[in-house]
């Protein structure tokens, strides 16, 4: 019996969980939103902002903390230069965890883990707007070719 036992496992064992806690959220930091399960969003999410207040912190201590659980540099060196000065004087509370769809293949809840300011980072990165104004206008349906019927 697991009586007070805290903590998910995912049916895998003690390495194969810290290597797709580690993934998840190295993917998380490296993307600014993942979309993954209920339970695997809700396990990273603590995870992730002890992370972020580690980048808030920003001393040497810190980023040898940080590169113990995340050993990608360019990663660390994002969480360090652009994520964690986002939220500077913000106290926790960095995520954000909204539930969208069942999954098609075995009906788990899925949901989109995301930093709370996602929307505003996206709207103000360059070439972003120009990449929405080229999807608007290419979910436009194209005119229809005429058939050109071969010659024999």
């Amino acid at each position: 019996m697991r009586h007070k036992v805290a903590g998910r496992l995912f049916s895998r064992t003690a390495n194969q969980r810290k290597a797709l806690l580690r993934g998840l959220v190295s993917s998380l930091f490296e993307h600014q939103r993942i979309e993954t399960t209920v339970a695997k969003a809700k396990a990273i999410k603590g995870i992730a902002e002890k992370l972020v207040t580690f980048g808030k912190r920003g001393d040497l201590h810190s980023k040898r903390m940080v590169m113990s659980y995340i050993p990608n540099r360019t990663v660390m060196s994002k969480l360090f230069s652009d994520i964690a000065p986002r939220f500077a004087d913000r106290n926790g509370g960095y995520l954000r965890i909204v539930q969208t769809r069942q999954r098609v293949n075995d009906r788990a809840s899925m949901a989109i883990i995301e930093f709370i300011d996602y929307e505003d980072v996206v709207m103000k990165e360059p070439g972003k707007e120009a990449d929405k104004e080229k999807e608007k206008k290419s979910e436009k349906k194209p005119a229809k070719a005429k058939k050109s019927t071969p010659k024999a």
